[in-house]
């Protein structure tokens, strides 16, 4: 989010305050790959974090999203709602597949996924027409490598 502020802030001149958003998001790396080292010994077998994974796709659907959801609704944040809505949705499908992969694992199967840009829906194999989420185009889906 910084680095769009930043370019949101060298479009407007702002060369300095756009410095800023780059330095801070580059200071919020530096934290990602200290908390990565605090992690050392909790990254287990790729069997473990595709669990794990799996865990925190349903904690984050069962519990994070509905309550995110309510207070979209609550606050009358129509675009908030749909926002947390489909991410609740996506999240649902994360945990899917997931649990696919730790079939194919065993299986020595092989699945390409492409994301919907939009809204985050991952697909497999090929993109769909449409988005079964948000209805986006199949060009709106990006092949991950």
């Amino acid at each position: 989010m910084k680095k769009a502020f930043a370019r949101k802030a060298d479009s407007e001149g702002y060369t300095y305050i756009a410095r800023l958003f780059r330095a801070v998001s580059e200071a919020e790396a530096v934290h990602a790959r200290r908390y990565l080292l605090l992690m050392r010994g909790k990254i287990g077998s790729t069997e473990e974090n595709l669990e794990t994974a799996f865990q925190n796709e349903i904690n984050a659907n069962v519990e994070e999203y509905p309550k995110l959801i309510r207070d979209a609704s609550d606050e009358g944040k129509e675009s908030a709602l749909k926002a947390f809505s489909h991410s609740k949705d996506v999240e649902a499908g994360h945990a899917e597949l997931y649990k696919k992969a730790m079939n194919d694992m065993l299986a020595d199967r092989e699945t390409d996924y492409y994301v919907c840009q939009v809204c985050g829906y991952v697909a497999e194999d090929n993109p769909p027409d449409n988005c079964p989420i948000c209805g986006a185009v199949k060009g709106k889906f990006k092949p991950v490598k």
